[in-house]
């Protein structure tokens, strides 16, 4: 069958039109608008659509690009659907392998397997009739971080400490019957010298982002107010970042690899986004040309 399209940038329908007056929104439609640019410039014939386009033939492309489809984990049962069926259709980038396996952070075990350091971790699988006092006594553990196993843009993510444990019980309760949860002792290096971000483009690592939290909060994302500025790694965080992602179950053409210096002061993986990360073009316009060229040589 002919395909009309090389590649379909997928972003949800919030984000379809730029806006003058939200900069947020602009910022996300700027950061398509370079992959989209970078993508014709290869010559590839490419269009930005929402995911859940019902209108659209998705057989009708070579590839789908999973760029800024950032409603998926509110409607996760439709996406799910859609997911299985899409990939039926066309090629996927990242592949829907990849995403089911990235979607769900127990893949932080599969990595720890794979010799990459992550976050200290406990994981509290749906049901579990334990309290959170009972957790903290159990692993003993004074200060931390609790947040579902999927997840996005620090949702139910709460601060805790032997202090307020007992306020987030009834909250805690409702979450675990529906789904699992995971327990991290506090990072104390993260609010001081906040958390790096690593792009790493089909396993080479092309720039780096530092996002430092608000004075008062722990979330260094900018939606709650955190700083974000361009930032030299090291080779070592270079070298920690690409084999973050060789360790994966395949190599992803895109990833974003957070890292931070862990309380035992080692570089750790905080999380590697596989599906939908911001990946900070407009700090690095070259990358959306290397991310092209990558999703080209895969296509010929």
């Amino acid at each position: 069958m002919h395909k009309l399209f090389d590649v379909i940038v997928l972003t949800d329908k919030r984000y379809l039109e730029d806006s003058k007056t939200n900069t947020y929104k602009h910022n996300v439609f700027f950061e398509d608008y370079l992959v989209v640019e970078a993508l014709k410039n290869k010559g590839l014939n490419t269009q930005r659509l929402a995911w859940d386009d019902k209108n659209f033939d998705w057989s009708s492309t070579k590839s789908i690009l999973f760029r800024t489809t950032w409603d998926y984990f509110d409607r996760f049962d439709e996406f799910s659907k859609w997911l299985s069926n899409v990939t039926k259709k066309t090629r996927l980038f990242n592949s829907e392998k990849l995403i089911r396996w990235n979607i769900d952070k127990h893949y932080l075990n599969d990595l720890k397997l794979k010799h990459v350091n992550i976050t200290e971790t406990y994981f509290i699988e749906k049901g579990n009739n334990k309290t959170l006092k009972e957790l903290h006594t159990q692993l003993g553990w004074s200060e931390t971080v609790l947040k579902p196993c999927v997840s996005g843009a620090a949702r139910h993510t709460y601060k805790l400490n032997l202090e307020t444990v007992n306020t987030h019980e009834t909250i805690f309760k409702e979450l675990i019957i529906n789904e699992a949860m995971m327990l991290q002792p506090f990072q104390y290096n993260i609010v001081t010298k906040g958390e790096i971000s690593m792009m790493v483009f089909n396993g080479k690592f092309t720039h780096a982002i530092l996002k430092k939290a608000k004075a008062g909060d722990f979330r260094v994302q900018d939606d709650f107010g955190g700083s974000v500025s361009d930032y030299s790694p090291t080779n070592e965080e270079i070298t920690f970042a690409e084999n973050t992602v060789k360790a994966c179950p395949e190599l992803p053409i895109y990833a974003r690899v957070d890292i931070f210096t862990d309380n035992n002061t080692k570089i750790a993986l905080s999380e590697l986004e596989l599906i939908e990360p911001e990946l900070w073009f407009r700090h690095h316009p070259e990358a959306a040309t290397v991310l092209a060229e990558a999703i080209k040589l895969k296509l010929t």
